[in-house]
């Protein structure tokens, strides 16, 4: 019997090990009940809260809330957006349609076409999905308000973003796409349908479920077929597919932006997008934060934030061949040399040119990648250390082969304060 009754003991507290100390997605939606106060007698078997970030560390994974809807306004200079939640089952008709304004985490992510992105290359009206947290329980802004002042979404809390995606990344990354059953050229109908089973090597096909829709097509609709453009009569059945699309759960699933008939034409999308990520980081520099300070030595360690062509870090320790001698006379530099810039928290700098400082790259690790790294840290020498070289403080690092040049105005917080 006390064998019996220590085994239970002991499964009870494997499953409370097992169960995130944090509510998370699996926990059912977020309703309108989440922000009711319960009748006394009436109350129901208490969830965990939201994880609250805390300040300089990663979070854990899964930790996150999603929400999907489309972009209706953007500041792209402080990374912060306004989406249309979708509507959901789980929803009360009154809440319907309401904005939720959120703002880029420094360590989150934006991807379009299947690659790195910023706000400003993704146009508006088009869906998303995006993975959020609470904001800052000590913030004293004001709530934005909601469109047309109606009121806020029941998710209003959920102001800080760790990734946000389009449908053609979404799908791609979970290897699920849409199958082409029929096309209505007269009503401009396009009924497609996809497997649930993103992971057909682990589930049976007898168990793999086939969700089938019917989205709106529009002369406006671009189609891609290998390099180039198609119309409508290029839709063909049994084609598969990949599309973005706009007024989700309006009128229907919504209707389609941009479709891509073949790998080919998602190739080159996925190409062109990964060629304007590459020059936006090299002309802002690579995003990351301090990690660990050594103010006598003048050592800094930082780690960078994911969401960036893995390529661009194999340049943090390459030699720049045109670095011009020391003025002293004294023997060129052993290490590499990149520029360091203090940014902030929408990872927006102040005026790199006139302020990043000389870091000579002494060590470059590639650790476990943590939940919005990159896993790649950086151990610098600087010749002068500034205020803003501190732990868990937002920086921009310049390669030595990179050159740092002046942005726009609008680009630079100098002269803001």
């Amino acid at each position: 019997m006390r064998l019996l009754i220590a085994l239970l003991v002991a499964s009870t507290l494997v499953h409370a090990q097992e169960r995130p100390a944090f509510r998370t997605d699996a926990d059912g939606p977020v309703t309108a009940d989440d922000k009711r106060k319960v009748q006394k007698g009436k109350e129901t078997e208490k969830r965990p809260d939201w994880l609250q970030l805390s300040p300089g560390e990663f979070p854990p994974p899964g930790s996150e809330h999603r929400i999907s809807g489309e972009l209706i306004s953007i500041d792209h200079l402080e990374r912060a957006f306004r989406i249309r939640i979708d509507r959901a089952d789980h929803q009360e008709r009154g809440v319907f349609d309401r904005p939720l304004y959120a703002e880029m985490l420094p360590f989150g992510s934006i991807w379009y076409q299947g690659a790195p992105a910023a706000l400003e290359d993704i146009p508006l009206g088009t869906h998303l999905h995006g993975s959020f947290y609470l904001k800052d329980p000590k913030t004293k802004s004001p709530t934005h308000p909601g469109a047309f002042n109606k009121g806020q979404p029941i998710e209003a809390d959920f102001q800080r973003c760790f990734r946000l995606e389009d449908d053609f990344t979404h799908h791609s990354r979970q290897n699920q796409f849409w199958k082409i059953e029929g096309v209505d050229a007269e009503t401009m109908k396009l009924t497609v349908s996809q497997s649930a089973q993103s992971d057909a090597t682990t589930t049976p096909p007898s168990a793999q479920t086939s969700v089938s829709k019917t989205f709106d097509i529009q002369a406006r609709t671009r189609i891609y077929q290998g390099k180039g453009f198609a119309d409508v009569s290029a839709l063909q059945p049994g084609q598969i597919v990949l599309f973005n699309i706009t007024w989700a759960t309006l009128y229907g699933p919504g209707r389609i932006t941009d479709i891509w008939l073949d790998e080919e034409s998602r190739s080159e999308a996925t190409k062109r997008q990964l060629a304007a990520h590459r020059i936006h980081v090299r002309e802002r520099g690579l995003p990351g934060w301090i990690t660990s300070v050594d103010d006598a030595e003048q050592i800094v360690n930082l780690t960078f934030f994911d969401g960036i062509d893995p390529a661009l870090f194999e340049e943090v320790a390459i030699k720049d061949p045109n670095l011009p001698p020391p003025r002293d006379g004294s023997p060129p530099p052993v290490d590499p040399i990149g520029r360091l810039a203090v940014a902030r928290e929408s990872l927006m700098t102040y005026d790199p040119v006139n302020d990043s400082k000389r870091a000579a790259v002494l060590e470059v690790k590639k650790v476990r990648r943590a939940h919005g790294s990159a896993g790649v840290e950086l151990k610098l020498k600087l010749d002068m250390m500034l205020e803003g070289y501190r732990p868990k403080r937002v920086i921009r690092f310049y390669p030595p082969t990179w050159k740092v040049i002046a942005l726009p105005k609008e680009h630079e917080f100098q002269g803001r304060e």
